[in-house]
């Protein structure tokens, strides 16, 4: 127990936190629209509840990757039609694609539906779920993410209760950032669409992800991950182009109220 409170713990607690952190953004946003489907006065108790539950089940999940590694990694079954489609299909990369299309779906139907609407401002999706249903569904996509946190915090340690401590503290702060990121994209309108296509670029790595797991060749070419850094390089575009859009579109706004007003005087 002694080994547990060393300087080297203490540090590599505060680098898988800061892991879990920025692993955790991506569920953050997912969390934020699952929840809106719900009556508007049970949302915070969605996000709540769901996140809590998933912690408890994340740490179960990482007493059971821990203990059985290798069977995520063996084959479940394989297909191999040459030239065509070839795969090895392992726990993992079947959890990472279903989860990933999953998000694909979830983003398309979103962006659909907002672009399908004709009163934006009072717009609310029209796919409603019960409380209990959103709860399942924010813990089954919160273990989906936990895939890679778990397996990326058991490259930095092999200690459990460190990985443990981490996976409670990151779940404390998403509880504590949850309401604040949906009440911002209540307010922030425009955000909404950019946090859609964000959950739509994390689908896709999801999918990339799986497919590399999985060894899938389609017409003979392999299926690449996309990279961390591709990910947050794209994230980082998307920003940019959306603060740069927004600032562009008040200045149209703005010239366009100038010109309208010396029209008037003359």
């Amino acid at each position: 127990m002694a080994d547990l409170f060393t300087i080297g713990n203490f540090m590599t607690l505060l680098m898988l936190i800061l892991l879990q952190a920025v692993l955790g953004f991506d569920n953050l946003l997912y969390i934020s629209i699952e929840s809106k489907r719900v009556p508007e006065d049970r949302q915070k108790y969605v996000r709540k509840l769901g996140i809590g539950l998933a912690i408890g089940l994340r740490i179960l999940l990482l007493i059971v990757v821990v203990q059985m590694l290798e069977s995520f990694k063996d084959p479940f079954f394989e297909i191999h039609i040459k030239k065509v489609f070839e795969g090895e299909f392992n726990l993992h990369a079947l959890i990472t694609i279903a989860g990933g299309g999953f998000i694909l779906y979830t983003a398309v139907k979103e962006i659909n539906h907002m672009l399908a609407i004709e009163h934006l401002e009072e717009h609310q999706s029209d796919a409603k779920r019960s409380v209990n249903g959103a709860i399942f569904w924010i813990v089954l996509m919160n273990l989906v993410f936990s895939f890679d946190s778990i397996l990326s915090a058991m490259a930095l340690t092999d200690n459990v209760i460190v990985m443990a401590i981490a996976i409670i503290a990151s779940g404390l702060l998403m509880i504590f950032l949850a309401d604040h990121v949906a009440e911002f994209l209540k307010k922030n309108r425009m955000y909404e669409v950019l946090g859609l296509f964000i959950l739509f670029i994390v689908g896709v790595m999801l999918i990339s992800e799986g497919g590399h797991l999985a060894h899938i060749k389609l017409f003979s070419y392999e299926v690449h991950a996309m990279t961390k850094t591709t990910f947050y390089f794209v994230l980082a575009v998307l920003v940019i182009v959306d603060i740069v859009q927004s600032r562009y579109q008040k200045k149209i706004a703005l010239m366009r109220e100038l010109a309208s007003s010396k029209t008037a005087k003359h």
